[in-house]
């Protein structure tokens, strides 16, 4: 019996989340033009629910088919398919991110700010205030579009050196208890895999929240940064 190929998902983690950070970003902004379009009632505060809803309903779904993997007694085909589970919520969640930024605005021209902000938003709380937060300075519970595009580079660089291995440990290592949770035999699987993305996901859409902060109160330009009750 062939030995199983000992996959290195830390690595496929950073190529999956530079891939994502270029090709997500021209995507998120056409894909907010597109649902402004299809939904010209929605204000902004209502958009972001709305792509949230999206977000969440794709990484559940994409969860419980690697879950559903479990049925199959074959690691050659569970781990495959766990492990594209694990880069298809990455690259759903940079978009989310992404899309949730351009709503607001947010000048994510440069690849290492949008590294930044995605990186803190997937890494969540603990994040924010054990790296970025103290470079900063100080303490920002609600940062917002004008303490994010301020940050200097000097700055963001540094996080990002910092916030890198953290981001490639957690999504390289720790999801993987998720990744074996998925492979419980029969259906049971389908069950553990949507719940564990679908955790994964909220934790994304409360920290992306707590980031930007509340959405505009309209779709006026960037400098119009009235903001809903």
């Amino acid at each position: 019996m062939p030995e199983n190929p000992r996959l290195d998902v830390q690595q496929l983690v950073r190529t999956a989340l530079d891939k994502a950070l270029n090709a997500q970003q021209p995507l998120a902004v056409e894909n907010i033009a597109r649902l402004r379009r299809l939904h010209p009632d929605k204000s902004p505060t209502r958009m972001v629910a709305y792509v949230g809803k999206i977000y969440l309903s794709a990484v559940t779904v994409t969860g419980a088919s690697a879950g559903a993997a479990a049925i199959v007694p074959n690691v050659f085909v569970q781990v495959p398919v766990a492990v594209a589970d694990l880069l298809t919520f990455l690259e759903a969640s940079v978009l989310y991110t992404l899309s949730v930024a351009e709503i607001h605005g947010v000048d994510l021209d440069d690849i290492e700010r949008r590294r930044f902000l995605v990186m803190t938003a997937l890494l969540g709380d603990s994040a924010a205030t054990a790296v970025v937060e103290p470079l900063l300075g100080r303490s920002v519970p609600y940062w917002g579009k004008k303490v994010v595009e301020s940050i200097p580079m000097t700055v963001i660089n540094r996080a990002n050196k910092i916030l890198g291995p953290r981001f490639v440990t957690k999504y390289g290592t720790q999801q993987g208890v998720l990744v074996l949770a998925k492979q419980i035999p029969f259906a049971i699987g389908v069950g553990v895999g949507a719940a564990g993305n679908h955790v994964f996901g909220r934790l994304t859409v409360g920290a992306t929240k707590r980031i930007l902060g509340v959405a505009p109160a309209t779709w006026n330009t960037a400098d119009n940064m009235e903001f809903m009750p």
